[in-house]
C-alpha cells in the first residue's frame, strides 16, 4: 500500500494584502488549496480577483501576508533564499501571461536559461530530451 504523501502544494487560510503607507488593500482572503503531484489545476476568475497574486505566491515570486503555504509538506516561510532560488530553478515552472522571453534567443534557450545553474544534468542531455532541437548557442 502506498504511503500517504503530503500534497505538493498546500495553502491554509492564505491571505495577501498590499500596503501603501497605512492603507491596506486586501487581495486574497483565506485561500485553502491542495494540489497533489501530477495534478493539473486551473485557477479561474474575473480580472482583479487575485489570480496573478496567488500564482506569484505559489511560484515563489511573492510572499503571503498571513496563513500557511507548504511545499512538499514544508513551510515556505522556513526556507532560506538559496533554497527558494533552487526550487524556482529546478522544481517550479511559471509561464507568464506576457511570456517575458528574451527576444534574441530561441524558445529552447529561453527554457534552458534558468537551468544553467542547476547541476542535475548537462545542458546537452536536456537538449536531447527536447527532441534534439538545436539551439543558437555554439556547442
Amino acid at each position: 500500500m502506498a504511503k500517504n504523501k503530503a500534497p505538493l502544494i498546500e495553502t491554509v487560510d492564505l491571505c495577501k494584502s498590499y500596503f501603501n503607507g497605512e492603507m491596506e488593500t486586501p487581495v486574497l482572503h483565506g485561500i485553502n488549496l491542495s494540489i497533489n503531484e501530477g495534478e493539473f489545476v486551473s485557477i479561474m476568475g474575473p480580472s482583479g480577483s487575485g489570480k496573478s497574486t496567488l500564482m506569484h505566491i505559489l511560484g515563489f515570486l511573492d510572499n503571503l501576508t498571513s496563513g500557511k503555504f507548504l511545499f512538499r509538506g514544508k513551510q515556505t516561510r522556513a526556507l532560506g533564499d538559496d533554497e527558494l532560488a533552487r526550487i524556482r530553478a529546478t522544481r517550479v515552472s511559471f509561464i507568464f501571461q506576457a511570456f517575458n522571453l528574451l527576444p534574441r534567443t530561441t524558445v529552447l534557450d529561453n527554457v534552458i536559461l534558468p537551468l544553467i545553474s542547476s547541476n542535475h544534468s548537462s545542458i546537452r542531455k536536456r537538449e536531447e530530451g527536447a527532441g534534439g532541437y538545436q539551439t543558437s548557442r555554439a556547442h
